[in-house]
């Protein structure tokens, strides 16, 4: 199969305006293409396909695609690239069309984006069905032509990432337990030689004072673990390295707070901040980025148990603060606040943490955007600038002290782990909370729930669990070792 992209006319000629690839191809069929895309009806729109069969022997079928207009770049009401989203979501398109008529490989007009075409297939054509006797066709996408092959390998590399976030956040809590995440990312890490992964147990943890953590875990009789990944891509290896924390709960039942029954199985993604920073770092180890990067992910299932914590609860964190556990659904903060007092041991350059926190940003943002909280407008510009590239796009949420006020106001510990006016505010009280373990200068915290799933909105994902904002993270942290390398 073959998918090729066509503009929109800027006039209201109705003539196909192709891309490199589709002018080559319709010579190399004397313009029947043209004609034919001529004989069916108006142009076509956006993201809209038409199929031909018989045209060359090479490509049997032929899918072409709206690609909107020409010159579409930067739209700063969206804040995104729309010309690259528009080739991710014509050539997924595509792809799929390829995909529903059984042919088992399709090459990829690279509409002149060859990373931007690249991501598009490989995202486009994802889908979890491991566990399904009956699958879809496996697709392999291929660049058409040979100019821009590097971009487009890039692309894969970026969507690959992005699709193990997927496959991670997708898998039943029973197959992906904090073990089994850990093992899956070691396994993924293994043939790199500059990489070194450590699986900590609960004895490691219990040494390092983690009592917010392990009062989390202690519910669950899956036992709790910390994975720690060493990355060392920089020309010096004691360089100051960027740090990623993700927020790692296997499973979230809501613990004695527990949740509704209802969409409760989504729970088994409550592990996005992990797996999204994880994927990154596998990424960047892919592209062999020039930097350091460490990677902290406390993995554990929070549950309802008699060991479990109890809403009045107070435990101890890393740095000697202790917390008011008054729900114990607000259980990702307390994870973080350890991870994110060890995380300053690494003399960071910045961390970064991202965590699917609250039901608070989704209902602030839904599926837009992730939220970013962060004391540091040097690092906010940077990831703002790699989500406009990604189409991953982020949104500047405010961390003042109104909200610290509402979590340190706290009848019997140093913090509550929620506002002291309940849902007021709810992401905003979640940021200042883990402001109180942070002391770096350069740190921010995503709240990516309200991208966690998928259901139609990015048109270049399936319905599912979207693995956002891995591109997103691997952009920022390859534009953070370009700034190390000027």
């Amino acid at each position: 199969g073959l998918v090729l992209g066509v503009y929109s006319s800027e006039k209201d000629d109705g003539a196909a305006h192709f891309t490199t690839a589709g002018d080559a191809f319709d010579k190399l069929v004397s313009g029947k293409l043209r004609t034919l895309l001529s004989l069916c009806g108006p142009p076509l729109k956006k993201g809209k396909t038409r199929v031909f069969h018989g045209l060359h022997q090479d490509f049997p079928s032929v899918v072409v695609v709206g690609l909107g207009k020409k010159n579409a770049g930067i739209n700063e009401q969206e804040n995104w690239n729309e010309g690259k989203e528009n080739i991710r979501t014509a050539v997924a398109v595509g792809c799929r069309q390829i995909q529903d008529l059984e042919i088992p490989c399709v090459e990829v007009d690279p509409c002149g984006d060859a990373q931007a075409a690249a991501e598009g297939a490989v995202l486009g054509l994802h889908e979890y069905n491991e566990l399904k006797q009956k699958k879809k066709p496996v697709v392999t996408p291929q660049l058409h032509g040979s100019a821009e092959r590097e971009a487009w390998q890039k692309g894969v590399i970026y969507a690959e990432g992005q699709n193990l976030a997927r496959y991670l956040m997708e898998a039943p809590a029973n197959y992906i337990t904090p073990i089994k995440f850990a093992e899956h990312i070691e396994q993924k890490l293994r043939s790199f030689s500059n990489v070194k992964v450590h699986i900590r147990p609960e004895s490691w943890i219990t040494t390092q004072e983690m009592g917010a953590f392990l009062s989390v875990a202690k519910g669950s009789a899956e036992p709790p673990i910390f994975l720690e990944i060493h990355y060392l891509g920089g020309a010096n290896k004691d360089d100051s390295p960027l740090v990623f924390v993700g927020k790692g709960v296997t499973f979230d039942s809501g613990g004695i707070s527990l949740k509704p029954s209802s969409g409760m199985d989504a729970m088994r993604a409550d592990m996005g901040g992990a797996a999204t920073v994880c994927s990154a770092i596998v990424t960047a180890a892919t592209l062999n980025l020039p930097l350091n990067i460490v990677g902290l992910a406390p993995l554990c299932e929070n549950m309802p148990s008699g060991k479990a914590n109890k809403p009045g609860d107070v435990v101890r964190a890393k740095n000697g603060k202790t917390i008011q556990v008054d729900n114990t659904d607000a259980e990702g903060r307390l994870l973080l606040a350890d991870a994110l007092c060890y995380a300053h041991n690494f003399n960071a350059r910045a961390i970064v943490n991202a965590a699917t926190l609250t039901g608070a940003m989704d209902v602030a943002l839904g599926s837009a955007a992730a939220g970013v909280f962060t004391n540091s407008s040097w690092l906010w510009t940077h990831l703002y600038e790699a989500s406009i590239v990604t189409g991953d796009r982020v949104w500047r949420m405010p961390l003042f002290e109104h909200y610290t006020k509402q979590v340190t106001d706290c009848p019997l510990a140093d913090v509550s782990n929620i506002g002291k006016y309940s849902r007021a505010g709810g992401a905003c009280t979640a940021a200042a909370f883990l402001k109180e373990f942070v002391t770096a200068s350069h740190w921010a915290h995503l709240d990516i729930a309200g991208v966690m799933s998928n259901k139609d909105e990015v048109p270049y994902l399936r319905k599912g669990m979207a693995g956002r904002p891995t591109r997103m993270l691997v952009e920022f942290a390859a534009r953070l070792s370009q700034d190390s390398h000027n």
